[in-house]
This record gives structure tokens, sequence and C-alpha cells, in this order.
């Protein structure tokens, strides 16, 4: 099992939840039929992104009495037979009424097998260009998240989560050989660190790294970059897009990290007498 299909969602999101949900699953099933394996929402996928939209949208994540966007992720996940990382949804903790950005993570019977929520909230302040703070609204996440597949484990983190290269770290020392990230970068970070920020994740840890993004939609205060991307073990891009609705396919080839490794073998050369391993 040393190949398979990844297709990333960059699925267009309006503010009708129940439109958004029709859209991903229509998208989810066209992927399954051009053969892929592993299909990856966007960040928000049923909700504009923004903190105006967080509470009205959030749906508490059981897996026993599921809401209205985990139930059609599971059942899209088993029809389609893939195994779904249902980008993000904002989640209200039946315990507490947190909000969190949550990602579900299905497998192809539809069973949920993870949850990742967002770790690092996107609080910037670029003077100008856009002020944006989640912590508004949101709580931050507390736990990696990975999940298993026959081609072996994946990691999760969303979207502000791939600046912080540990998560990638951590996931790859620890067996994984993916790192997917949904994420919804804007019209100011994009251009400066999107692609760069996914090879960088790459290569650092000679592992494959997928970016899906929403669609941009400028009817929206907060506009996309789009641009969703797979990034091969060597910091090659194998497939990427522009900013419209489209399904980015690529095809992966897990041998091409034992080659890469073999060559720049930096997996044996680490110096840990000098420095911490953060996957410990």
């Amino acid at each position: 099992m040393n190949k398979l299909r990844m297709a990333l969602i960059q699925l267009k999101v309006g503010s009708n939840k129940v439109l958004n949900i029709s859209n991903a699953r229509s998208m989810v099933l066209k992927a399954s039929k051009e053969g892929a394996n592993v299909v990856v929402l966007p960040e928000c996928f049923n909700t504009p992104y923004g903190t105006a939209y967080f509470n009205d949208y959030a749906e508490e994540i059981n897996s026993s009495e599921m809401g209205p966007t985990t139930l059609a992720l599971s059942k899209m996940a088993k029809d389609a037979k893939v195994f779904l990382v249902g980008g993000s949804i904002p989640e209200r903790a039946a315990d507490s009424g947190q909000i969190y950005n949550t990602c579900t993570i299905w497998n192809d019977q539809g069973t949920l097998i993870g949850k990742h929520r967002k770790m690092h909230l996107f609080d910037i302040d670029v003077p100008g260009k856009i002020t944006f703070k989640e912590s508004d609204v949101l709580s931050p996440g507390n736990e990696l998240t990975s999940f298993a597949t026959p081609w072996g484990h994946i990691g999760v983190g969303i979207c502000y989560d791939v600046r912080f290269p540990e998560l990638a770290m951590i996931a790859a020392r620890r067996g994984c050989f993916a790192m997917v990230y949904p994420g919804a970068f804007n019209m100011v970070t994009g251009p400066m660190h999107w692609e760069a920020l996914m090879r960088a994740r790459a290569i650092d840890n000679m592992i494959f790294v997928a970016g899906c993004s929403p669609a941009r939609d400028l009817d929206f205060s907060y506009h996309a970059w789009g641009h969703s991307i797979v990034v091969g073990p060597k910091g090659d891009v194998k497939a990427t897009c522009e900013f419209d609705e489209t399904i980015v396919y690529a095809d992966l080839d897990l041998a091409e990290i034992k080659e890469i490794r073999t060559n720049i073998p930096i997996y044996d050369q680490r110096r840990f007498d000098m420095y911490p391993d953060v996957s410990k």
C-alpha cells in the first residue's frame, strides 16, 4: 500500500449551511469517482469564516448523537468509501459551552476516528492591512492529532497551526507520512507564506504536506487566498490551483519518503545531545 490519491476540495462557502454541506457532499462523491482515497475539506466549510459566524453555526460533536454537519460528513465518507478529513466546523463543547475550530476525521465506513481542535488561534494585527482575533470567540485545543489509514498515519493541523513547526516534527518523528492542514489564509498572509509554509513543513520532515483552502468569495468580508496545495517530501509542489472552486488531485508515492531520507539522511544526523527532541 505505497500509493494513494489525495483530493483537496476547494469549496465555495456561503451563508447557507445546508447548501454548503450539500455542495461538499457532491464534490466528495465526485473525488471518489476520480479514484481519491483520502479527501480533504477546507477550514470552516459549513460557515463563512469569521468570528461573527462561529457562534451561530456551532454544533456539538458527539459520535453517539451527531449534529447535522457531522451526520452529513459520516454519510458522505461512507457513501464515497474514502477517508475524509472534514475540514473544520465551529464546535460547541457540551460541558462548557466553549467554541472550538474543530476538524473531524472519518474512515471509509463513516466512523469518527479523530478530532482536532485548532491549537494556535489566529490573533494578528498587520497595520493598515488586517486585524483578526479568533480568541474573541474561540478557545484553543490542547491535543496533537493523527489518524490511521491503510497507508500509514496522517497528522492534522488547522490553518495557523502550520506556522508552528513542532506539530509536523512530532507527527513525522512518530511515523506520520503526511500532514494535512485545512486552512483559510487571507489575501495578506496567503501571498506571503501559504505555499512557503507548506513546502517548509515538507522539507523539514521529508513528508507529504497538504493545505486545503476555501475558494475565494468576494461577497464576504474575509477573502480566502485559495491555492490549495499538495507538496512532496522533497519540497516539490505535486498539485495546486488558483482561487476558484475546484478539486485538486495528487497521487502520492510513499517510496519518495524513503528515497529522500536515504539520500539526505537528516534522521540519522540530528544532534539531540545539543538540542532536545520535541517528539519525546
